[in-house]
């Protein structure tokens, strides 16, 4: 499973790679702000399968980066996650085209086992 990593706390993105890793997600690409992340998406139409994208951003924001991947492949998917949670924040992220929405601070078991499903409903040789 080919992971990109839009997510600006350096540490945070440590974290989900090393989350990410062992359940079989191969980072092709991590950065920290919304420029980055279009960039490389814009070079690397198919080059990935699961992007998770942080809601805020060095410079940017998570919602920039899903209008950006709205002509993506129904099997790629876009997971936003942030801290900031309030209403109607998850509801909005789910309209703009994220696949599903994770609280930072609360949610990481589902994120999880989020990204486990994404990685199991791949072909096989995606998965590794």
């Amino acid at each position: 499973m080919k992971v990109v990593l839009a997510e600006d706390d350096r540490k945070l993105r440590s974290l989900l790679s090393q989350i990410l890793r062992p359940m079989g997600g191969d980072i092709v690409f991590e950065c920290g702000t919304q420029f980055e992340a279009i960039t490389w998406l814009e070079g690397h139409h198919d080059g990935w399968d699961l992007a998770v994208v942080n809601l805020f951003l060095a410079e940017g924001n998570g919602f920039a980066l899903l209008r950006h991947c709205e002509t993506r492949s129904p099997a790629q998917k876009v997971v936003m996650i942030s801290n900031y949670v309030r209403e109607p924040v998850a509801a909005r992220a789910c309209e703009a085209g994220a696949d599903a929405f994770f609280d930072k601070s609360s949610q990481m078991e589902d994120f999880i086992e989020y990204c486990l499903a994404v990685r199991q409903s791949l072909p096989p040789n995606h998965r590794v």
